[in-house]
């Protein structure tokens, strides 16, 4: 079966190849390439994986699928909803355009129930993911996939462009720390489209599924992108969450997103997340403060002025800060300034997905040496992901 989808999807990309220089051509997502997966959807019930970013250039999706008479049962949601505007836990509900059910895979539950998945004969999925370890589109991929394989479900993935695909760094995850926010051995930023992700899931027999050889019965099938490699500077045209607005809060939520994992704000609640973070009780010139609203409706530090730092400018000013490179100086001087260090780090492993870094930041381990120290594990990772590229680099 495994031999069969990867054969599959190397005459996909056969029918289209991928253009040499990723800036001749404009880049176009599976999604928009429905010459490529609606034969294999007709007369079949479906259900879709969606949110706001599954778009068809200036359509979405679901209403493409529907004008194309395909027959769509349900809708499967991820973190922040099918409309991508909740930053909480959602509940099932209703979508008022098409009155199809929506079932939140990030409420009461986290993977489909059989029950879900018994009335439908494939499952299409289609997210803009963002290639950071902690942004939970890839384990909501997993669960469902490891659903599908359980209930013997074809799952077709529309592949997309990953904006922080040109590089890999960071500490890969230590399994003792494995939870929703991290669920498996990568670095924060490991460089793959959510398509090569899944494919390495099932290549790498990580899906928990028993036996794990099962991993392969998998009907797995990605359609990929034209005109990307990982080469590509990729800005999304939907932002993919409500915190990460536009292409410099993409870039920089790597770095700053470890800070969730502390005393910190990361922004939230300001017109600059992520691109800027601080904390009430630091002394620094440039200040913020939090206010709540439909995105944020609890920030950190709400109506308090935080004294920190503003990385934010043009894309190519913030493009040129992240240098490729996970910038763990930015923690490590929040760390530095913060007076009350006992209290700086709150669930932080979980985050960074291991004790180490903590420890090293608290010991006074200069940058040099924490980033050397990752170099063992990144360099094993980059081997087993070089075998599940779809997309040159």
């Amino acid at each position: 079966m495994y031999l069969f989808q990867h054969l599959l999807l190397t005459s996909l990309l056969f029918l289209a190849p991928l253009a040499p220089n990723s800036t001749s051509m404009p880049i176009e997502p599976a999604a928009e390439r429905t010459n490529l997966y609606l034969p294999m959807l007709q007369g079949k019930r479906v259900a879709v994986f969606a949110n706001q970013t599954s778009r068809v250039k200036e359509a979405h999706l679901i209403d493409v699928l529907l004008q194309h008479h395909i027959k769509v049962i349900k809708i499967f949601s991820p973190e922040h909803g099918f409309r991508g505007d909740h930053d909480e836990r959602i509940n099932d509900s209703v979508d008022t355009k098409t009155q199809l059910p929506i079932i939140s895979l990030y409420g009461k539950k986290l993977r489909p129930s059989s029950l879900d998945l018994k009335d439908i004969d494939v499952i299409l999925f289609d997210i803009q993911d963002v290639g950071v370890r902690f942004y939970t589109y890839i384990s909501s991929l997993e669960n469902l996939m490891e659903a599908a394989t359980d209930n013997n479900k074809p799952l077709i993935i529309l592949d997309r462009p990953n904006p922080n695909g040109f590089y890999v760094d960071g500490p890969v995850l230590d399994l003792n720390y494995r939870s929703f926010t991290g669920m498996q051995a990568i670095p924060v930023v490991y460089g793959m489209t959510i398509g090569e992700y899944a494919k390495m899931l099932v290549g790498e027999e990580w899906l928990h599924v028993t036996p794990k050889s099962k991993s392969k019965t998998l009907q797995l099938t990605i359609v990929p992108n034209k005109y990307y490699t990982h080469h590509s500077l990729y800005e999304p045209p939907v932002k993919p969450s409500p915190n990460l607005p536009n292409i410099q809060s993409i870039y920089l939520y790597p770095s700053i997103g470890l800070m969730e994992g502390t005393a910190m704000s990361v922004g939230r609640g300001t017109d600059k997340p992520f691109q800027q973070f601080g904390h009430p009780a630091i002394a620094t010139n440039y200040t913020f403060i939090p206010k709540a609203n439909s995105y944020a409706p609890y920030p950190v530090y709400k109506d308090k002025v935080c004294h920190g730092w503003d990385l934010s400018g043009s894309k190519e000013a913030v493009f040129k800060k992240i240098n490729n490179q996970l910038q763990i100086k930015y923690l490590i001087a929040a760390y530095n300034a913060f007076p009350d260090k006992k209290h700086f780090f709150k669930g932080f492993s979980s985050v960074a997905g291991n004790q180490q870094l903590e420890e090293q930041i608290k010991a006074g381990v200069d940058e040099k040496t924490i980033r050397k120290s990752w170099e063992p594990q990144l360099s094993a990772f980059k081997k087993i992901r070089k075998k599940y590229l779809i997309y040159s680099e």
